[in-house]
């Protein structure tokens, strides 16, 4: 009876892990990825478009970005968006496409990237959790209004920590990761 806000639940948690795998890979480790560039919104003939909707975006070198693109005319406001993003880069325009090179990440600027991390980790734990206190309130309800017995409540409350648990320690995982891509050096 409570199996299905169990699989509805598992599916929203699958979600929000996949969220954050998204969200983690703007972190960028000292190693250049098209992920770095490719949402930045570019002024496109009076609308908003995103790099990759306008420029082919290629990785030549570990810490270097190339820009290149469709219409030439576009190397300008490319140029001035990615000024203007949070990169804190300085891309160079060449006439026929725009590079971008990374810096050595310092020490602090790794530490920082970890803090970052782990405050998004801590977000999507805080999801989870949200998402467990409703489904548990759902199965209390059922109860009350004898849809299933004590005995199940508790098994339900058993199988939801299971799938609790599960969902945090891949976040964990993912997290451990991605932390030891930032400190390598």
């Amino acid at each position: 009876m409570y199996q299905p806000l169990l699989k509805n639940l598992e599916t929203s948690m699958q979600k929000s892990v996949a969220v954050f795998k998204e969200e983690i890979k703007k972190f960028h480790t000292g190693r250049a990825t098209p992920v770095l560039v490719e949402n930045i919104m570019v002024d496109y003939y009076g609308s908003k478009s995103p790099i990759k909707q306008i420029a082919s975006i290629n990785i030549p070198e570990p810490r270097m970005i190339v820009i290149s693109p469709w219409n030439k005319d576009d190397l300008v406001s490319i140029d001035k968006a990615i000024g203007e993003s949070d990169l804190k880069v300085n891309p160079q325009n060449d006439g026929e496409s725009i590079r971008i090179t990374l810096p050595a990440m310092t020490e602090e600027r790794r530490m920082e990237l970890v803090k970052l991390l782990n405050k998004e980790k801590e977000k999507s734990k805080i999801s989870i959790k949200q998402m467990r206190e409703e489904v548990w309130d759902d199965i209390k309800k059922m109860e009350e209004e004898k849809k299933i017995s004590e005995d199940d409540k508790f098994k339900a409350k058993e199988d939801l920590q299971k799938i609790v648990d599960k969902y945090n320690n891949e976040l964990t995982e993912i997290a451990d990761r991605k932390e030891e891509e930032i400190i390598k050096i």
